[in-house]
């Protein structure tokens, strides 16, 4: 705390904002390629190169552009909304979900973005201790150590942390996808013959969904980054890029590799390609890349919930990540998928919102309830239909019934407020 000539004590300034908007004015909004930077990185997820792999081994040529396209449409279409919400209003997603969920309404999208963020990031971690101990002989709890501690301080030092790795390794893991990609059409001679006998065990519908609900649910996350755009137009382009062209990039190196190999895990078919040293890099640079941002994530959620600062949250995060990691890598894999499947429900409850009662994002405006009702029984509804329906495409099930919830009750509320 610090007091200033009028006696008044003002609030130590958060460069984070994790309790306020980010003001149009303020020092901390970002150009082009920053936020380039760090969206792309985001993208560039190790599960996205192994769900390539899949995808690889079973798909043809055709089928794969054909999931890619239009997976990465869906994709580009529900984080291109949030990026726009995000910028105007200065908000994280933590903050919107007060205006759209209530103040403590707001606390059940935090904690589910937290809880899983924090179960992905100790998952990373032990996808990369386990595999890498296997080839190096260090322990794995050493290696545990050495990659939470690194994640968790890029992410404490924020949007400087985040855009400096990101800085690094999407050249890294961009130069090196391509050469794994030319080697394994080297070796079968050409591009082509690598997707020629796929083994036919994905139809195309499973595919997209594999697209979509591989990273929608960190998608969701999206307002978190680009609140600090400089402007709408950045903020949209850097992440319908990150979204259409990173991740489509991630799929198609996984693909290659796995059709090549046969492998499932990328870092098995960087190995097999004899590639020891880039593989390390590689599946490092890809979950270190993502982690950091989940841990991000999951501090501005706490935020929410505690009223402490982003800072001391983010570490928290951090160290509960990296002591259950290994847990987590081995038993709770499901559960989190299970989990991630609720969250494409939040982000178009925000959507809709925000475009349904723009008053209440203007600069000047407080959460004005404290349980939004319809809003979190849309998110109950969706998260129970996207796990046990089995027809469709997953998150797009859960988004639609979430919307239709939140329609209907919305225009409920307002007949009544009318009669009255």
């Amino acid at each position: 705390m610090s007091i200033d000539q009028g006696n008044k004590i003002t609030k130590k300034h958060d460069p984070e904002y994790s309790l306020e908007a980010v003001p149009a004015s303020a020092s901390e909004r970002r150009g082009f390629l920053t936020m380039f930077a760090i969206m792309v990185s985001f993208t560039f997820f190790a599960a996205s190169m192994n769900f390539g792999a899949t995808m690889g081994k079973n798909l043809n040529f055709n089928n794969f552009v054909l999931a890619i396209l239009f997976g990465g449409i869906i994709l580009s279409i529900y984080t291109g909304l949030l990026a726009f919400i995000g910028q105007r209003t200065g908000l994280s997603m933590d903050l919107l979900a007060q205006r759209a969920f209530g103040k403590v309404g707001s606390f059940l999208p935090s904690a589910m973005v937290s809880f899983t963020q924090i179960g992905w990031v100790g998952v990373g971690i032990g996808m990369f201790a386990i595999p890498v101990s296997g080839v190096t002989g260090l322990p794995v709890w050493l290696w545990v150590i050495i990659f939470g501690v690194a994640m968790t301080g890029t992410a404490y030092f924020g949007l400087k942390g985040l855009t400096v790795m990101g800085t690094i390794s999407v050249p890294l893991i961009t130069i090196l996808g391509f050469y794994s990609i030319a080697h394994a059409a080297g070796q079968v001679g050409g591009f082509f013959r690598v997707f020629e006998n796929p083994a036919g065990g994905l139809s195309l519908l499973t595919a997209i969904g594999l697209v979509v609900g591989t990273f929608v649910s960190g998608g969701t996350a999206t307002p978190n980054f680009v609140r600090f755009s400089k402007t709408t137009k950045i903020a949209v382009i850097c992440t319908v890029a990150a979204f259409f062209i990173g991740n489509s990039l991630m799929f198609l190196f996984g693909a290659v590799g796995g059709a090549y190999t046969g492998e499932g895990d990328i870092f098995d078919v960087l190995i097999a390609m004899g590639l020891l040293v880039p593989a390390v890099l590689v599946l490092g640079a890809n979950i270190w890349t993502t982690n950091d941002n989940a841990i991000y994530t999951a501090g501005l959620g706490l935020s929410n919930i505690t009223k402490v600062r982003k800072k001391p949250m983010t570490l928290v995060s951090g160290v509960i990540a990296t002591a259950a990691s290994i847990w987590l890598f081995n038993n709770f894999i499901g559960w989190l998928n299970f989990l991630s499947a609720t969250l494409p429900p939040v982000g178009v409850i925000l959507v809709l919102d925000y475009f349904l009662n723009k008053k209440n994002y203007e600069a000047d405006a407080e959460p004005k309830s404290v349980v939004n009702i319809w809003a979190v029984v849309g998110v109950i509804l969706g998260a129970l239909v996207a796990n046990f329906l089995q027809f469709g495409i997953a998150p797009i099930n859960a988004m639609l019934v979430s919307a239709i919830c939140y329609l209907t009750g919305n225009s409920i509320s307002k007949t009544r407020k009318q009669e009255t």
